[in-house]
């Protein structure tokens, strides 16, 4: 039997050309491989510390360090806007656990909606940054905390309180949920208030959770305190005196603004209506403007002594001159002016009593000169007060151009111009300091201010005692006499325009007092705006209230009365 020979597999050697792609693909990757190992040995040998920084890119972070934002004080220190400390959380949504259990405990922590959160959540899903919650109490916090949620960060913050409230809300003004000034002295004196954030290095792990401060890499600068002229005795009782006295009136709003003779400092600033600066939900926007400083109107006869000091200063009108208003009434270009009664032949202080406007009038239009316009401007009139409180109005004055004789008369009697509360308490310091005008500060000054000559005075002092008969015993201002002081003052009762000219039945109703006047300390300025009750005349609304705010300021500022004898 014969064998039969067994077939093998066939081999082939390899073609050239495979041979040749074979050597090249392995020397592409043996040189890959020398060129991954050298840079290997590259990165831990020669230059470790692009390694080392690559790791401490994803370890060490550089956090912020809030600056704290300065304290607005009263004059005496006491704390009208104070900084707390508070915690502001934060989440990595990419972070956050997905089971329900936990996201139901994070938003009964929170205090928020289990299913708004969970939304909210959803939302920033592709992000790596969202609030859960602003401004909590580090206690509140702390228990948020406690569940050690994955993903849930904490921020230090501050937030702003106001212990005086809605007494002083529009003058201190509010700052927003970062912490910068929108409003008031709070917006005027931002940058200072402010303060400089610091910086400092941490090590946190891969989720964002603190493991250990490192270092401080620059110290927060805490902002500037602010003093202000403000006395918080005085604006208290200013402010409950000015609120009872709207609400007793029924009357839209009001404001009061009184300075110190001596140095122009604004000792209260009184507005209405107000709001709470610690709980703005349902805020009227109305209560957020500061009337007092920048809201102008027509100030009406409270301008009277004003003007008279500029017509005593022409020398054409000794003390001894009469003017007949009879019969109460006149008619210029049309127009007619009125007093409220037939005052007859008065004096230039009966002028100034009776507040007639005929007489004024008959004074002003004996005149070629603008001095009158002339000397509102002098008082500041027309011009920003200089406060550097925002939106501060300048009101305005006619120029002096081709007038016609009404509104030369006008003007004379407070008409035809507009002005702030804040502008006419101010006018009023060269009244009471000889002549020279002291410009208002809403700051605390360390020295008295040089005031600025305005008027001569002789005409100053004159005018002064003036005003100091128009509230006595029997006059239409007695309702302002303070008992054991003397009060040298002047009432206004404004007609308010609107579209179609002055209304009907719409009032404004001023007073201005000076007190007391033997050695004048305050100067205050009242306004309330459309009284609806029994009454609408200054002399009825607006003087009461200057008289318990100005008698007791005196009795707070431990003023001696000088006039123990007299019985208002």
């Amino acid at each position: 039997m014969s064998a039969t020979p067994r077939r093998g597999k066939v081999r082939h050697a390899p073609s050239p050309m495979g041979q040749a792609r074979y050597r090249v693909m392995l020397g592409l990757v043996l040189i890959g491989l020398a060129l991954l190992a050298g840079r290997i040995v590259d990165l831990h040998v020669f230059d470790r510390t692009f390694l080392q920084g690559q790791g401490d890119a994803r370890t060490l972070r550089v956090d912020p360090i809030p600056a704290h934002r300065g304290m607005i004080t009263d004059r005496h220190g006491e704390p009208l806007a104070i900084s707390t400390p508070v915690v502001t959380l934060w989440a990595n949504p990419q972070d956050l656990p997905d089971d329900r259990i936990q996201r139901l405990r994070l938003a009964q922590a929170l205090g928020q909606d289990p299913e708004a959160l969970n939304a909210r959540i959803e939302r920033y899903a592709d992000r790596e940054f969202m609030y859960l919650r602003r401004r909590m109490t580090p206690v509140d916090a702390q228990e948020v905390l406690d569940l050690r949620v994955p993903g849930v960060h904490k921020r230090a913050e501050y937030k702003r309180y106001y212990p005086a409230g809605e007494v002083i809300a529009q003058l201190i003004g509010v700052t927003n949920i970062d912490d910068h000034g929108q409003e008031g002295l709070e917006l005027a004196y931002q940058s200072y208030l402010s303060g400089e954030p610091g910086r400092r290095r941490v090590l946190k792990d891969r989720r964002g959770r603190l493991v250990r401060d490192l270092e401080v890499l620059k110290e927060a600068e805490p902002g500037g305190d602010l003093t202000l002229a403000i006395d918080q005795r005085l604006q208290y009782m200013a402010y409950r005196e000015l609120k009872s006295a709207v609400d007793e009136n029924d009357a839209d709003g009001g404001v009061l603004v009184m300075l110190d003779a001596e140095t122009g400092e604004v000792l209260a600033m009184a507005n209405q209506p107000s709001y709470n600066p610690n709980n703005r939900a349902g805020l009227d926007p109305g209560g957020l403007r500061n009337r007092a400083i920048v809201d102008v109107f027509e100030p009406g006869s409270v301008m009277k002594p004003l003007a008279m000091s500029a017509l005593l200063e022409t020398g054409r009108f000794p003390p001894d001159t009469v003017i007949d208003t009879s019969p109460g009434w006149m008619v210029i270009d049309g127009y007619t002016i009125k007093d409220v009664a037939n005052y007859g032949e008065l004096t230039l202080s009966g002028i100034l009593e009776k507040s007639s406007n005929i007489g004024m009038s008959k004074l002003a239009l004996q005149l070629d000169d603008p001095v009158v316009p002339e000397r509102y401007r002098a008082l500041g009139f027309d011009q920003v007060p200089g406060t550097g409180f925002p939106g501060e109005a300048g009101g305005s004055v006619p120029a002096p151009q081709v007038w016609s004789s009404s509104q030369w008369a006008a003007l004379s009697y407070g008409y035809g111009l507009s002005v702030s509360a804040l502008q006419l308490a101010s006018a009023f310091t060269a009244i009471a300091n000889h002549g020279e005008r002291l410009p208002p500060s809403l700051l605390r000054l360390n020295r008295p201010p040089v005031g600025e000559p305005v008027i001569e005075p002789d005409v100053a002092d004159r005018v002064l005692g003036m005003m100091d008969r128009v509230v006595e015993p029997g006059t239409g201002a007695r309702r302002a006499l303070v008992p054991g002081y003397s009060v040298a003052g002047k009432t206004g009762t404004v007609r308010k325009s609107g579209g179609g000219g002055y209304e009907k039945n719409a009032y404004r109703s001023l007073f201005v007092g000076i007190t007391p006047v033997s050695d004048p300390r305050l100067i205050t300025v009242v306004m309330i705006d459309q009284p609806r009750g029994d009454a609408f005349y200054g002399g009825a609304v607006a003087a009461p209230v200057f008289s318990r705010v100005a008698g007791n300021a005196l009795r707070i500022l431990d003023v001696p009365p000088d006039q123990l004898d007299e019985d208002p």
